[in-house]
């Protein structure tokens, strides 16, 4: 019994799901694992944050990360994507570009009302870096929608 998703079906779940978990790696060794919205696209993982953040700080340090794509509510239904990472930050220019409409496009509905949003975290997401995460492993895919449950 293969759990494993097919290519077309990790590909689907990359692209469609709506929030991806990361894990960066703390100077002690210990994982930070939080949740972010992403794109997958030509094969890599990109997001988005504000370049004082904790998270960049950490890649700053340590370029390798582990990134976690999942869907479902009930056990049966759960299916995942998980890959180890090297975080790229990228420079100005065509590649972030695309990123930002792209990250923009997939999100335009999930954005707060900014008009009341609090200065100080206007201030603190004014600037931002994107990331491209790209595979630096075998990715691991599981879709227990494929167990064949006894019958009742």
């Amino acid at each position: 019994m293969g759990l494993q998703l097919t290519d077309s079906e990790r590909e689907a779940l990359l692209t469609n799901a709506h929030t991806a978990m990361i894990t960066t790696v703390r100077r002690d060794g210990w994982p930070v694992t939080l949740p972010i919205w992403f794109v997958w696209t030509d094969g890599c993982f990109y997001v988005r944050t504000p370049p004082s953040s904790a998270k960049m700080k950490r890649i700053r340090h340590d370029d390798r990360c582990c990134v976690l794509v999942e869907a479902g509510k009930a056990w049966v239904d759960l299916a995942a994507v998980e890959f180890p990472a090297r975080a790229v930050k990228l420079d100005a220019g065509p590649e972030s570009e695309r990123v930002a409409e792209l990250l923009d496009e997939k999100y335009a509905d999930f954005q707060p009302p900014w008009d009341r949003v609090p200065d100080v975290v206007l201030r603190s997401y004014a600037e931002q870096v994107y990331l491209r995460m790209e595979p630096a492993g075998p990715m691991i895919s599981w879709d227990n929608s494929k167990i064949r449950l006894k019958p009742q």
